[in-house]
């Protein structure tokens, strides 16, 4: 465990990534507790307000992922100063991508449907990362015998081949399953083969002149979301919470 630690984490330099990467999860995890405790009215956390103006999160968030970043390319990818110019990067990284729905829409929707963006692009950005700290890109990386250079470009190309098969099963309309297939094989494939949504690029683009696929399309989808979308959305629920019914009260309470 030690020799691995060395070769594939301190030595390549990516020991900063493991501790932004910590510090992200963790920032996220107490950014969504604090949240719902804030939403909930329990506990001593209450919104930052000046005056009538609402302070979100995302901009310490903002203001930490600068000095973050600047930190890090002024102290290299090694040392003390790198390592906590990763954690504070995290922190703020995690802050941002908590209100991503926030960013994208121009518009406070944490508490939305539209909110469910956040939780669904963090999780995405976690794997990602983690996939590099795993080894799937081992740039870096010295002395590797020819077995292990043959290893590790086999699941290189397996990675790369898995990602395109994700794109195309989010552009198909299955969001989850392309998040879930960049990280796990085969999951991209079963998207990648399957009919898409109606409501999808795919669908819009090239079943415009199949009224069947359209019609098998629409069946599929309504069989699927019958039997899957209380099942996600508790799931969701449990991670972000629950959005509120009422948008204005959403607003209100954010």
């Amino acid at each position: 465990m030690g020799d691995w630690w060395q070769r594939n984490i301190v030595e390549p330099g990516k020991l900063p990534l493991l501790l932004a990467l910590a510090a992200f999860v963790v920032t996220f995890v107490v950014t969504r507790v604090i949240t719902r405790l804030i939403r909930a009215g329990k506990g001593p956390f209450r919104n930052i307000e000046t005056g009538s103006v609402h302070i979100h999160h995302v901009v310490p968030g903002v203001i930490l992922t600068i000095i973050g970043g600047f930190g890090a390319v002024a102290g290299g990818q090694r040392g003390f100063p790198a390592s906590v110019a990763a954690v504070i990067f995290g922190i703020g990284a995690g802050l941002v991508m908590d209100e991503f729905a926030l960013i994208l829409h121009l518009h406070d929707v944490y508490w939305t449907e539209a909110g469910r963006k956040s939780v669904e692009v963090v999780v995405l950005t976690a794997a990602l990362v983690g996939l590099v700290l795993l080894g799937f890109s081992p740039f870096g990386v010295n002395d590797l015998s020819d077995d292990e250079l043959q290893d590790r470009g086999s699941v290189i190309s397996t990675v790369i081949g898995n990602f395109l098969l994700a794109l195309i099963a989010l552009a198909k309309g299955k969001a989850r399953i392309a998040i879930f297939g960049v990280i796990v094989p085969f999951i991209a494939l079963f998207g990648a083969v399957r009919l898409a949504r109606p409501d999808s690029p795919w669908a819009k683009r090239l079943y415009r002149r199949r009224p069947r696929a359209r019609a098998k399309a629409q069946l599929r989808a309504y069989h699927h979301d019958r039997r899957w979308v209380g099942p996600s959305r508790r799931f969701q629920d449990w991670i972000g919470g629950a959005p509120d019914a009422d948008p204005g009260r959403a607003l209100e309470r954010h």
